[in-house]
């Protein structure tokens, strides 16, 4: 099974799509592709779908929705008719998987089975860690590398074709934390490789994007400041301010602000402040 989450919903089982075009199967797939070869229980399934109020029949319509999944993955393994992968059956014959054994009902809910197939999430997950581990190792050439392949799995806002509910609302914000620490720390290997008028266009739109994430800012005041555009870096730093004050009646960071007294003292081994592992202060815009 293939899972692309990070954007618009993909899931595919022998290369054959099982990704439904209406909303709530498709936010059941969601849920559960999202969380492969583990059980999702049926309360979670239930909030997703309608919330804190569920219908009395909610129970019921899920079970349907799970059916036209099932009736999907069906489909998708007529395929193969000889599955290789089948499992042994008593009398020591394969058994060809059926949809029941992909989409799994289980005591507290359900579980789709990816056997062992690629998930994007998963992959970046993966990546994203031996980018960490090197950035700690202070391989940045590495770090930069693993970490720009992490990225480039993402398209879009994940699950960007899905009605999301509560339970996906809570997860999309979580991969989107991900993906921005994954970013910041991509950002600062290129930083430490001198990659600074490389950065310039890239950082202009993201800290237009996230208006208050402090890290960002920084690292786009550093690559400016070392770009010898002194004077706009500083520029940053009041904009940044000036929104904090403004959206969140906070002031900056202790850091950001060694960060812009260095600026303006033309200190020459002026350094980006310290990251805070990702819990960064920040308004989306689009």
């Amino acid at each position: 099974m293939n899972i692309e989450v990070l954007g618009a919903l993909a899931v595919q089982e022998n290369g054959v799509s099982i990704t439904p075009t209406a909303p709530k199967p498709r936010q059941v797939l969601a849920l559960l592709a999202l969380h492969a070869d583990r059980v999702v229980p049926v309360s979670a399934l239930i909030e997703e779908l309608w919330g804190a109020t569920p219908p009395r029949s909610a129970r019921t319509t899920l079970q349907t929705y799970v059916l036209q999944l099932r009736e999907l993955i069906a489909t998708a393994l007529e395929k193969d008719e000889y599955d290789e992968q089948g499992e042994q059956d008593g009398s020591g014959a394969t058994r060809r998987r059926t949809a029941k054994d992909v989409l799994v009902t289980m005591p507290s809910g359900y579980l789709l089975a990816s056997g062992d197939g690629e998930s994007d999430v998963r992959a970046f997950e993966r990546l994203a860690g031996v980018g960490y581990r090197a950035m700690d190792a202070g391989d940045f050439p590495g770090a930069a590398r693993q970490l720009r392949e992490a990225l480039a799995l993402w398209s879009g806002t994940a699950f960007a074709d899905v009605q999301a509910g509560s339970q996906l609302e809570m997860e999309i914000r979580r991969l989107e934390e991900s993906r921005l620490c994954a970013l910041d720390q991509r950002i600062e290997a290129d930083l430490r490789l001198g990659r600074h008028r490389e950065l310039l266009a890239e950082l202009t739109v993201l800290v237009n994007r996230y208006r208050t994430h402090e890290s960002l800012h920084g690292q786009f005041m550093l690559a400016l400041y070392r770009s010898g555009r002194r004077g706009e870096a500083l520029e940053v730093y009041q904009r940044l301010r000036a929104t904090l004050v403004r959206d969140l009646g906070l002031e900056p960071s202790a850091g950001l602000r060694r960060l812009q007294r260095s600026i303006l003292a033309a200190n020459p081994d002026t350094v980006a402040p310290a990251p805070t592992n990702g819990k960064q202060r920040l308004v989306h815009t689009s």
